[in-house]
């Protein structure tokens, strides 16, 4: 454990690579889309891809589900709303639930994307063997097992 008289190094901490690799890896994914005229931002992304695997999700889960706070959900919902790729409706059974659907430009936005993304990932990745990409999805999922575990 770490105290407050020694200085940190925060180049030899994983964590403090994992940032850095998610905010460049963003921003990689950010230009890729610009590049291709898509008019898309990651986390608007990032809902369409889980809209596309089971659409129709309450938009409290998709807040959850996204690590969004529900005020930033809704923004980024109605954002979504007014580039028509995804449409709000009120659950028929409960009328304070919001669930949000693909709407065909959506689905057709995924459709432009995932060739982008499925070049990107491994183009990304080249740089490793397979059984270094192995072992780091490994380590990776230990450190988010024992963040879980910290958390409880």
């Amino acid at each position: 454990m770490n105290t407050l008289m020694e200085p940190i190094d925060l180049n030899d901490h994983a964590l403090s690579w994992i940032g850095k690799i998610y905010y460049d890896f963003g921003f990689l994914v950010q230009k890729a889309f610009s590049e291709n005229g898509l008019d898309l931002s990651k986390e608007e992304w990032s809902v369409l891809k889980r809209l596309d695997v089971t659409d129709g999700q309450p938009q409290n889960d998709l807040a959850f589900i996204t690590h969004r706070d529900k005020t930033s959900m809704t923004r980024l919902v109605t954002s979504m709303e007014n580039k028509d790729l995804v449409i709000r409706k009120a659950d028929p059974k409960d009328q304070r639930t919001n669930r949000i659907y693909l709407t065909e430009n959506g689905k057709e936005i995924i459709q432009k994307v995932q060739p982008i993304m499925y070049d990107l990932i491994p183009a990304v990745q080249d740089s490793l063997t397979e059984e270094e990409v192995k072992d780091l999805i490994t380590t990776l999922q230990k450190i988010k097992s024992r963040i879980t575990e910290i958390a409880q």
